[in-house]
């Protein structure tokens, strides 16, 4: 048995004792005994607890993977969550005004991919055992919505028609404001008698669609979700922010980084989350990889009343970035990347000198690297605003706004 003593927290989650030594579910100051194997303290006997440990809200919270953090205060996670980025920033030397935190209530989630298996008895949906492919069941889950916690026996029933003894089904469960909406991914083929009882089961849990691998299944009602003042429907599995209070907040921000122009390009659009309230107030070209996503947000812009022009473009930014000349026209930006970043697309805008950027993270490291090459074409960030749609668990999202100098 060794004792360590904890120094801080990694981006996983895990403590971090001199070593460097991993010891999942501890916080800095902690005095800690156990076993180490290769760097890893993996079951952890606390001798000196910190003042910021709380008992976890969650029963499931030893077991399920699906939070790191629910032993620490909240007011531990948010600091922790704003260092994250300012100490990503500062591998860059560069600096912020940091404004506060917003984070997402309990039981908020709108959207989640649960797992299921079969077993002798049945069937076992939840999310996996941290560190491992065991299903534990989470009834009681404090993170999403109510309606989809209740949604486990429907995901249990999918995994008894659809899946094999030895293979695990994945189903995005999502909340719409006409029912659920559910995408199942690593099922057996869809047959006659599988769309027939997946008909059955969706009657008998009023669920609202259910994609099955690339096809639909079936509609019985268009899963609509409100972006301003549009209702858009987005295709199985499209992307969509984790929670509205979380959505409302990146487009708060969002919309005052932008304030004022006239003219917005939104790179990595998705479904128009920024795109379409934006049009409320001005003009919006919107950008997005995928044609089933912008072939939704047109819908929902053509459907919608009162709102300014917006045309839609679908285009890979990663290998065809849009370049000074095409953005020429646009007096402010927004770019909502993917976790890996815009690295080919903000060199463009960095040349291209737009005025404004709001620029959307989900990865505080791909964004600092981001960030320097829009410092080094001149740009200051005037604020930053984290955002904590992922309660409980290491994931930051953040939106900062740029201005030229001098624009």
């Amino acid at each position: 048995m060794e004792q360590v003593t904890i120094e801080r927290l990694g981006h996983q989650g895990d403590g971090i004792a001199p070593g460097p030594v991993f010891v999942p579910g501890t916080l800095p100051g902690e005095v800690v005994e156990g076993e180490i194997e290769k760097g890893v303290m993996a079951a952890p006997r606390i001798l000196t607890p910190s003042d910021q440990r709380v008992k976890a809200p969650c029963r499931h919270a030893k077991s399920c993977g699906g939070c790191q953090l629910q032993h620490a205060h909240d007011d531990f996670v948010a600091d922790w969550k704003v260092d994250v980025v300012r100490h990503a920033l500062s591998a860059h030397a560069l600096e912020a005004p940091f404004r506060p935190i917003a984070t997402s209530s309990p039981q908020s989630r709108r959207r989640a991919a649960f797992s299921a298996r079969r077993t002798k008895k049945g069937a076992l949906a939840g999310f996996h055992m941290k560190g491992s492919d065991v299903i534990v069941s989470v009834p009681d889950c404090l993170l999403v919505d109510p309606k989809l916690a209740a949604a486990l026996p429907l995901v249990e029933a999918l995994a008894v028609l659809g899946s094999s003894r030895k293979g695990e089904l994945s189903v995005l469960v999502t909340a719409s404001l006409d029912g659920l909406d559910v995408a199942v991914s690593g099922g057996k083929p869809l047959d006659a008698q599988l769309q027939s009882d997946l008909a059955n089961l969706a009657r008998e849990h009023d669920v609202a669609r259910v994609a099955w691998g690339d096809e639909v299944a079936l509609t019985r009602r268009p899963p609509v979700q409100r972006m301003g003042r549009a209702e858009v429907v987005p295709p199985p599995g499209a992307f969509l922010q984790a929670t509205p209070e979380g959505e409302a907040a990146l487009l708060a921000a969002v919309r005052e980084a932008v304030r004022g122009a006239r003219h917005v390009v939104d790179l990595f659009a998705g479904c128009g989350t920024f795109a379409l309230p934006l049009a409320e107030e001005m003009r919006v070209h919107a950008v997005e990889g995928d044609k089933g996503m912008t072939a939704a947000l047109d819908k929902g812009w053509r459907m919608a009343e009162g709102l300014k022009h917006v045309t839609h473009e679908a285009r890979d930014l990663f290998r065809n970035p849009l370049l000074p000349e095409d953005l020429e026209r646009f007096d402010a930006a927004v770019i909502d990347p993917p976790r890996a970043g815009a690295e080919a697309q903000v060199a463009e805008l960095a040349r291209a000198g737009i005025p404004r950027i709001a620029f959307v993270s989900c990865n505080p490291v791909t964004f600092a690297r981001d960030a320097a090459a829009l410092d080094a074409a001149g740009y200051v960030i005037d604020w930053l605003q984290v955002v904590d749609q992922f309660r409980w668990s290491t994931h930051v999202e953040l939106v900062a706004a740029f201005r030229l100098q001098g624009a």
